[in-house]
């Protein structure tokens, strides 16, 4: 050991160490999904890490370095490159630089790791894993529903009982009609507008008035500028965003009575009726996916269709303690992305969602899989001499397709079996000189032992039937432990 300092062992801020329990259920979730989606016929896509900055478009550089929201960094040949920050604007390079050779429409989707240079917070992390599908080349309202029922059973597939989720949808060209027919033509304006509905969730239809109009301070005293509307501006986007209702077609009647018939607003309208046909021809009711005219999506990339999929389960933190977890994903029309590289529009929908935040929603609401990781069936190392049929063991019951370790730490048998127990091993294998020059193996089922431990006491035939520690003949090893692995399921 040297005098020279020692770096402190710590994680990044927003970034996170998991283990094979968390990776497990993510890596089922992200199974899951993706069987559905490419039962829809979406192939999937993986792109790189890095992106051109220029090219990642939101995040577009105003500095030197372009290092606000992205962490960037400069390639030998001075160009600017960023980690990704979501999946969408690589699929927007990727479909601008192959379009000539692609099918059309494209469906793909895609998930990974994505990073934001963001301030982390609760559960606001600067990377996560996302996953995206997307239809690029179809400006049918179809192709929004398609999205829509996948995500829909995509979310039930991953752990999420019918009836516990709903994807609200609306459309961006009903409030563009509305702000129309008021007079507001001001891109900025209409901006802020968008903005202050997304809030509405969260600052109640009061908060978000003021918004729309001069502005609203917060409980810190911090000033926010509103969006300007007149007082009668402001009554008819909150008029529009009440309009929901329990059917999508009374929804639709009661937003065509409010938006005023002008021609963006008309276009909207016919919009969500074929999506709402087509959801119906799918088997997708209104408990399922419903419209809702306060589902603005904060992104301005938007250009028709929104969705946004809410939890509806009772979820609880970690202290018991019932809260409300909200949205789990969402996505949209976005006609204009592809045109940055093309200058040509190129219709696309999608849908996205967090693995973690729905991994998370999931264990708030008592809907893990798999419950414990699994560990290895664990061979007890008695003797450094006896190492070879140790391996021996172990080597079988790779082979069988059975994960299995020899322990390999300097420990007392009692450390080993704590040790075995704290894996979660299934069964802990003991091989001593006089089993060993009999052909014999001794078997200790530990998923038996922590079941009794546990007091599970309805099920007296299994355990009866189940010895907690036996002695067999080598050959039988495979078959005996293989019964202890399927016995617990």
């Amino acid at each position: 050991m040297t005098d020279a300092p020692r770096p402190e062992a710590r994680a990044p801020r927003g970034f996170v160490d998991r283990r094979a329990r968390d990776l497990a259920f993510e890596r089922q979730i992200l199974a899951k999904v993706s069987a559905v989606y490419e039962r829809y016929g979406f192939e999937a896509l993986d792109t790189g890490a890095l992106e051109y900055a220029d090219a990642l478009g939101k995040f577009l550089p105003d500095a030197d370095r372009p290092n606000e929201g992205v962490f960037a960094l400069q390639d030998d040949d001075e160009q600017w490159m960023a980690l990704r920050y979501d999946l969408t604007a690589p699929l927007a390079r990727f479909v601008a630089q192959n379009w000539e050779t692609l099918p059309k429409p494209f469906r793909r989707y895609a998930f990974g790791s994505v990073w934001r240079n963001e301030k982390p917070g609760p559960g606001r992390f600067r990377e996560f894993t996302q996953c995206d599908a997307d239809t690029v080349g179809s400006a049918r309202p179809e192709a929004d529903a398609e999205i829509i029922a996948m995500a829909v059973e995509g979310l039930e597939a991953a752990g999420l009982p019918t009836g516990s989720a709903v994807i609200k949808i609306n459309n961006r060209k009903l409030l563009n009609g509305l702000l129309a027919a008021a007079g507001v033509t001001d891109e900025a304006q209409k901006l802020g507008v968008l903005r202050a509905v997304d809030k509405l969730d969260r600052l109640g239809p009061e908060g978000v008035r003021l918004l729309l109009g001069e502005g609203r301070k917060d409980e810190s005293g911090a000033f926010t500028k509103g969006a300007g509307l007149s007082a009668a501006g402001a009554d008819a986007v909150l008029a529009f965003t009440a309009a929901g209702a329990s059917g999508r077609s009374e929804t639709l009647d009661k937003i065509a009575a409010v938006i005023g018939g002008s021609a963006e607003g008309d276009e909207g309208l016919a919009e969500l009726a074929a999506i709402d046909r087509a959801l119906a021809s799918l088997g997708v009711g209104a408990d399922r996916a419903m419209f809702d005219p306060s589902i603005v999506r904060g992104l301005e990339y938007y250009t028709g269709a929104v969705f946004e999929a809410e939890l509806l389960l009772q979820t609880k933190d970690e202290k018991g303690n019932a809260v409300r977890f909200g949205s789990i994903g969402g996505g949209g029309r976005y006609d204009d992305l592809v045109a940055r590289f093309t200058g040509e529009r190129t219709p696309a929908t999608g849908f996205s969602f967090g693995v973690s935040r729905l991994a998370s929603a999931l264990r708030a609401a008592g809907r893990e899989l798999g419950g414990e990781t699994r560990g290895p069936v664990v061979v007890i190392a008695f003797s450094q001499d006896d190492m070879p049929h140790y391996f021996q063991v172990v080597g079988e019951l790779r082979s069988a397709g059975i994960p299995a370790e020899v322990y390999l730490g300097g420990s007392s048998m009692k450390a080993q079996m704590k040790y075995a127990d704290r894996r979660m091993a299934p069964a802990a294998i003991m091989l001593g000189g006089d089993e060993i020059a009999a052909g014999k193996v001794t078997i200790k089922d530990l998923d038996l032992g922590r079941a009794l431990s546990a007091g599970v006491t309805d099920n007296t035939e299994w355990r009866e039937q189940r010895p907690g520690q036996q002695t067999i003949d080598r050959g039988e090893l495979v078959a005996a432990v293989r019964k202890i692995i399927e016995a617990q399921g």
